[in-house]
């Protein structure tokens, strides 16, 4: 029954490690995709290249965490989500950001089930450490 979990954690994995690598190769695409303007100069740089590794850090700590049973990748995957979820709400409490639901559901949702793989597919050997 693992497979049922894993599943959708390896769909996790492959769609960030994706997100990551068309900022990486085709940022103007997934700019628009993620509501946002494709900048310019240092902030293109800026963008290309922050956006690039949260997304690819994303995909890669879960795809490790899937392969190793390690637990404490699919922790730092959920911290990486988790914080980006709570500063969006931030970004809507505090600074006049439209609150966006779109993008704050599938990152608690996404959470949660890397929080679920952490517990039910780790090994006990890393669950203790």
């Amino acid at each position: 029954m693992q497979w049922l979990l894993r599943v959708p954690v390896a769909l996790i994995g492959m769609l960030m490690l994706s997100m990551g690598l068309r900022w990486l190769l085709a940022p103007a695409g997934i700019a628009g995709d993620l509501g946002m303007p494709l900048l310019d100069g240092a902030g293109l740089s800026t963008q290309v290249g922050d956006l690039s590794a949260f997304f690819l850090c994303i995909g890669v700590f879960t795809l490790l965490g899937l392969s190793t049973g390690k637990a404490h990748w699919y922790h730092a995957a959920v911290l990486l989500l988790s914080l980006t979820a709570f500063g969006r709400v931030l970004a809507w409490l505090l600074h006049g950001a439209a609150l966006s639901l779109d993008a704050i559901g599938p990152e608690v949702v996404f959470s949660i089930i890397l929080l679920l793989a952490a517990r039910l597919l780790s090994s006990k050997s890393d669950a203790a450490s």
